[in-house]
């Protein structure tokens, strides 16, 4: 299964540990759906919406078992991203990472997200 990414600031994530799922950021929220991004987008998706932002984590989230909650629909330039209409559980997030911010307001992806 692929696997599609999402930002969260950590306190973010402590609120979802919390609860155990995880409903979204205040814009998911806003939106109605938890926006994701594939592997190939986040790394933009970090510079356009989160530019030196030092308390951010990298979920990578499978997509195994959410059906028809996940839709790719268009969004910057007509691009499809991922988004999730509904929560997601705590047991399809695969691996939680930093997002380093380095001194020029960019963030260090790990080695296996584009760039």
């Amino acid at each position: 299964m692929p696997l599609i990414y999402k930002i969260l600031r950590k306190p973010e994530w402590a609120a979802a540990q919390a609860s155990g799922e995880l409903a979204g950021s205040p814009i998911d929220l806003a939106d109605g759906f938890i926006h994701f991004s594939t592997k190939f987008q986040v790394v933009e998706t970090a510079r356009r919406h989160y530019a030196h932002a030092a308390d951010l984590l990298l979920l990578s989230v499978t997509t195994a078992g959410m059906g028809a909650a996940l839709r790719y629909e268009p969004s910057r330039g007509g691009e499809l991203f991922p988004h999730l209409y509904g929560v997601l559980a705590l047991n399809q997030i695969v691996q939680v990472q930093p997002l380093p911010l380095m001194a020029n307001g960019s963030h260090k992806f790990p080695a296996e997200i584009a760039h």
